[in-house]
């Protein structure tokens, strides 16, 4: 597989998971739940599939420094900047076109720095199977056996079985379904016939381009005034250029929920997309009564607690409380009901409001 390559998007803020996730150590940097940053494992586990040399990241400038001080074995050139945020339709097409320019044989998938997955030979494996299907002609999405109806992920719609590819059923992709409310997604889970969107997209770079160009011709013409310039001198002042005028729009809504030929994998390799303190409380280890605890002090007072996520370097005591969120950091206490972790996002919106610039 010498023309199949990773593109890691790796720019996003994680305002979701403040007050650890911050505007200059975003959660993409922060070993939340693994010794290694997130990043870092995300780029670890791709080994032996991809090389180094097959592993590209997209990221902001301010993260570059760092991101490349975290994985040193990913070639300088690999890491693509965007000048600053548009969102990740931008992101990959952006990726994609410089994939594309050094290899128009290109198989591209399409991952994030921000997921946590338990099985790691298993993942793997199913990436394998996607690029078999993209060899076929399909848009591989990686589909995510639900395991209960979630309300704060998409989903996917599976149709007929495809095939079986390296021991993976493939089904045709009938659509997306964003963030369905607790009824219907209760009733996809009934079906049997949905899986959650783990927003892994697997195809070849030409096909890629191609569905940019039918659904959304305005940014495809702008990176089209870019690929040219690829791995000249001219390069960074193109991309200026055009990055000024793109569209600010999700890959999702970009391309894949109109895209042709999608094809879905079901497959369960211990995911959990990292999004918020909830989903972080859901990856720990817990104790007897359901306390997940982290940080770098051992000592802790959980005194009739039950279902609680802790982490925080200090000692912190809790007495005669359940269902809840407590993140310390050296300036920052967050404290609320494990149902609102969604919630955070505001805080920080609040905090851009009020100018308490020091704290984002």
């Amino acid at each position: 597989m010498e023309h199949y390559y990773a593109l890691i998007m790796a720019g996003g803020g994680g305002t979701r998971l403040w007050p650890m996730s911050r505007q200059d150590t975003p959660k993409q940097l922060l070993p939340l739940v693994e010794e290694t940053s997130m990043f870092a494992t995300s780029v670890e586990r791709l080994a032996p599939l991809f090389t180094p040399d097959q592993i590209y990241i997209v990221t902001g400038r301010k993260y570059l420094n760092a991101l490349r001080a975290h994985a040193p074995q990913i070639p300088e050139s690999n890491f693509i900047i965007e000048p600053y945020g548009r969102e990740s339709g931008p992101a990959a097409a952006l990726g994609i076109t410089v994939i594309h320019k050094r290899d128009p044989q290109a198989t591209v998938a399409i991952l994030t720095a921000d997921h946590h997955i338990t099985k790691k030979e298993a993942f793997r494996d199913v990436l394998k199977a996607a690029y078999e299907l993209a060899e076929k002609g399909y848009i591989a999405t990686i589909g995510i056996s639900p395991s209960y109806p979630a309300t704060g992920f998409g989903y996917i719609h599976q149709g007929e079985l495809i095939g079986k590819i390296d021991g993976y059923d493939g089904f045709l992709g009938l659509g997306f379904t964003e963030k369905p409310n607790a009824v219907t997604a209760t009733s996809f889970l009934a079906s049997g016939e949905y899986t959650w969107n783990s927003g892994m997209f697997i195809w070849k770079s030409k096909q890629a381009l191609d569905e940019f160009k039918r659904q959304q011709p305005k940014m495809y013409e702008q990176f089209m005034l870019l690929e040219p310039t690829v791995d000249t001198l001219e390069y960074e002042h193109k991309l200026e250029e055009i990055w000024e005028n793109v569209e600010k729009i999700s890959l999702d809504y970009a391309v894949m929920e109109g895209a042709e030929k999608m094809a879905v994998i079901p497959a369960d390799f211990g995911w959990n997309d990292v999004g918020s303190w909830s989903s972080m409380y859901d990856v720990l280890k817990l104790d007897k009564a359901g306390n997940g605890i982290k940080g770098s002090q051992p000592e802790r007072v959980l005194l009739d607690t039950k279902n609680t996520l802790v982490y925080s370097d200090k000692l912190v005591v809790t007495i005669g409380v359940e269902d809840l969120i407590v993140i310390e950091t050296d300036d920052s206490l967050l404290i609320c009901h494990k149902d609102r972790t969604q919630d955070v996002k505001e805080v920080v919106n609040h905090l851009l409001r009020t100018k308490n610039y020091k704290f984002l």
